[in-house]
């Protein structure tokens, strides 16, 4: 369905020449694209939605990089992609979204002291710019800027060693992480190279499977042992229901597991489901289903309440149960009740695999 008003948006966004600007054009395409959401197919809703998310990153460096020349910086001194993780690498991206990033660079043949140096401004000034455009720092510090995620090819090859060698819970978050990691901007040759080891290392590493699974299954679904949806008992959220950590974050974890498994790539969900399919780990009418349900926890996750603080776009995930129609909350006690069984297989495949 065409959208001139999101084409011309687009096109504004792709010349605009300072964050300022770039800011008023995102808080315009909010508006118009929260408009549009009750009349959107929901999987169109999305592509739409982050080809915008996509268009203000890419302006965002490029600006950048802009201001590093201006600066006597220079450009880029070797090639280099900019990575999304998070709802950002699966394309899921809701109307606010926070900053879940990487850098990966061709290794330098010399001065990579240098080289680093430049990388880590660079990466300053982009998160800087998408602060300034509405996009708040991710709370867990994996942002381009923080030099653990800012690396060269075999620095990057390295890191992945040493969290498939030493899997603490938190490097094994870590590499449950990457592997939601597309490239947004740049030589995207280097992502499938950094993917190249990610998943030469799965292969020779079998038994952080089972770590992963814990992580995987550490989020629980928000239905109760009589089939009740468990709803927040205190603070200011009481009586809402946690569609992200409650409902989503399952089943994309626990298909995440099931693609890892297998090699899969992509990093949408729903994409995920389709290859798992192909790859002979799913049927097509488990799918379906899945599918289905997973749509509906998306659009779910689009109504979940907006929160503006310090001009930045955020949301709690969480979602008021007086918002939902009887309808609504059937599907959604179905959709988890699929989740929990997805769960169950995801807990299954996995155990068998490493029996």
């Amino acid at each position: 369905m065409s959208d001139p008003v999101r084409v011309q948006l687009l096109k504004q966004i792709g010349s605009a020449d300072h964050a300022e600007g770039l800011r008023n054009l995102r808080d315009q395409i909010h508006e118009h694209m929260e408009a549009l959401l009750p009349t959107r197919p929901v999987e169109q809703f999305y592509e739409q939605l982050n080809e915008v998310h996509d268009a203000v990153i890419q302006r965002s460096i490029v600006l950048a990089e802009a201001e590093m020349a201006r600066m006597g910086k220079g450009f880029p001194p070797v090639p280099y992609a900019y990575l999304l993780f998070g709802s950002g690498g699966r394309k899921e991206q809701t109307l606010s979204s926070d900053q879940d990033s990487g850098i990966v660079y061709r290794d330098p043949v010399a001065d990579s002291a240098e080289v680093k140096s430049y990388f880590k401004e660079l990466s300053e000034i982009i998160v800087q710019n998408l602060q300034q455009t509405g996009y708040p720092p991710c709370e867990g510090n994996v942002l381009s800027s923080n030099q653990d995620w800012c690396l060269s090819l075999s620095e990057w090859g390295s890191k992945l060693d040493h969290w498939f060698e030493e899997p603490a819970w938190e490097s094994v978050r870590y590499l449950l992480i990457i592997a939601d990691g597309r490239g947004v901007y740049g030589d995207f040759g280097l992502v499938e190279e950094l993917k190249d080891l990610y998943f030469t290392d799965m292969l020779n590493h079998p038994i952080i499977l089972k770590r992963m699974l814990d992580n995987t299954l550490r989020h629980k679904v928000l239905l109760g042992f009589f089939g009740q949806l468990l709803k927040e008992q205190y603070g200011v959220d009481a009586g809402s229901l946690d569609i992200k950590y409650g409902a989503y974050i399952p089943m994309v974890n626990s298909i995440r597991l099931l693609s890892i498994q297998v090699g899969i790539r992509e990093t949408a969900t729903l994409e995920r489901i389709k290859k798992l399919v192909q790859a002979g780990r799913m049927s097509e009418k488990d799918a379906a289903i899945y599918g289905q349900a997973f749509r509906l926890l998306l659009r779910l996750r689009l109504m979940t309440t907006e929160q503006k603080s310090d001009g930045l776009y955020a949301n709690n995930g969480k979602i008021s149960g007086r918002k939902l129609t009887k309808e609504m909350t059937d599907e959604l006690k179905s959709s988890l009740r699929l989740g929990k069984k997805l769960q169950r297989a995801v807990f299954k495949q996995t155990m068998g695999r490493l029996t």
